[in-house]
């Protein structure tokens, strides 16, 4: 069956609904770094070591409910759980503009990070009941697309509010869309194509066929645990655990490192934060259409990452001698780390069978979690002991380093990665 022919409606009834509803949580994860650049610290008498814990504590959240996240989406309903989540978590974004002790604004974090935990491996379980394999690079793009596009806007909107409304009310503002978007995810989507109403009846065959047939090739796996012990379930994990260093190393610290490093105001700093993440947004539109057509998920990830640690290690070397310059060589390094992802979330449903598919996607998202634990509170660490965002640099470099080298040695199926040369 040609996948041009099979319901193409699911492109743009399900499509945009995915993207705004994960937007929603980047957006509510991200903006913590304009509150710590912009007043918070100060109000709140959070010293560096302490904010540097703050901007990490929402990862260590997040780490402990992926894999019960994806077993309810897979086994129960992955709207359901997605509903709940964004009520929750736009309460707990909004809190936190209304807080005036550090303790709480410490069980805040924690808690966002929690109700967030179960959203992805969700998505992505949903993503898998709609699309096939040779859409699914695609699909998961526009659902992780999510993030660089709130973060682009976000940086320069949240800009203006903390500078015209305070860092209070930016959060608040910033929270109360998620929780009044709960009720339109419940209407617009559903979990299966045998329960959309918008589908003909030859539609939904055609297409559960076709998800079918793909899963007749993919040996059998009984359980989590056989899965969790894989062998490139572990080396993706350990892979995606030093690719986040280096991505929300960069995320939750780049307001403040441009900042302090062209001494201009938060507006300006807004400005310029949103570059990475345009560049970010042409490259995951090219890569993801490069992977689909080449089944070379692989290729495309570890070259990506490659160049990102180029670019961090060339930041480095030019310190503050040259900020436009350093400035441009972050721009590519945030646009390479992002380019890549959804060939990376393609591959897991291609080497495992649907029973296990999404616990071993929220196993890799949960390491991928404490990656970004350990990235957000290392870097933000080394800028406020150092006075200076070249050690972070060269942390940000040497992670990515890590995450190319264990790419190009896990072992992926010949049906994914057709150029096995170009990663030998």
């Amino acid at each position: 069956m040609d996948n041009k022919k099979l319901a193409p409606s699911r492109w743009l009834k399900l499509i945009p609904v995915i993207f705004f509803t994960y937007s929603l949580a980047y957006l509510d994860r991200a903006n913590y770094s304009f509150g710590s650049a912009s007043g918070m610290a100060d109000d709140l008498h959070i010293t560096p070591s302490a904010s540097s814990l703050l901007g990490a504590l929402f990862f260590l959240g997040y780490f402990f409910f992926q894999i019960p996240g994806a077993t309810y989406a897979a086994k129960r309903s992955a709207k359901k759980l997605v509903f709940f989540c964004l009520i929750l978590w736009g309460s707990c974004a909004a809190a936190t503009g209304l807080v005036n002790d550090i303790r709480v604004l410490y069980v805040i974090r924690f808690t966002l990070g929690v109700v967030e935990s179960a959203v992805m491996p969700a998505m992505l379980v949903f993503l898998s009941n709609w699309f096939t394999k040779s859409e699914r690079s695609r699909a998961n793009t526009f659902l992780i697309l999510g993030n660089p596009v709130t973060v682009l806007w976000m940086s320069i909107v949240s800009g203006y509010l903390v500078h015209g409304l305070g860092w209070r009310h930016m959060f608040v503002v910033e929270g109360l869309p998620s929780i009044i978007w709960a009720f339109f995810w419940w209407r617009l989507v559903k979990d299966k194509p045998s329960e959309a109403k918008w589908l003909s009846d030859n539609e939904k065959k055609d297409l559960e066929q076709a998800l079918l047939e793909e899963q007749k090739g993919i040996k059998e796996v009984k359980n989590y645990r056989e899965a969790f012990k894989n062998p490139k379930v572990i080396m993706l994990s350990i892979q995606y655990f030093f690719w986040s260093i280096g991505v929300y190393g960069f995320v939750m610290w780049l307001p403040s490192i441009l900042k302090e490093s062209s001494g201009m105001g938060i507006v300006n700093a807004g400005w310029l934060s949103a570059g990475p993440y345009l560049a970010a947004i042409i490259g995951m539109l090219g890569v993801s259409y490069y992977a689909d057509r080449t089944m070379n998920r692989k290729g495309a990830v570890w070259i990506c990452l490659l160049i990102g640690a180029v670019a961090f290690y060339g930041s480095y070397l030019i310190g503050a001698s040259n900020f436009w310059l350093s400035y441009t060589l972050l721009v590519i390094a945030g646009g390479a780390m992002y380019a890549p992802y959804g060939p990376f979330f393609a591959i897991i449903p291609e080497i495992l069978p649907k029973n296990v598919s999404g616990g071993a996607m929220a196993l890799i998202n949960s390491l991928g979690a404490l990656g970004s634990f350990a990235g957000s509170y290392i870097v933000g660490y080394l800028n406020g002991s150092t006075g200076s965002p070249d050690a972070s640099f060269i942390f940000m470099a040497l992670a990515l380093v890590v995450s190319v080298v264990m790419t190009i040695v896990v072992k992926t199926p010949k049906g994914t990665l057709p150029d096995e040369k170009m990663a030998a």
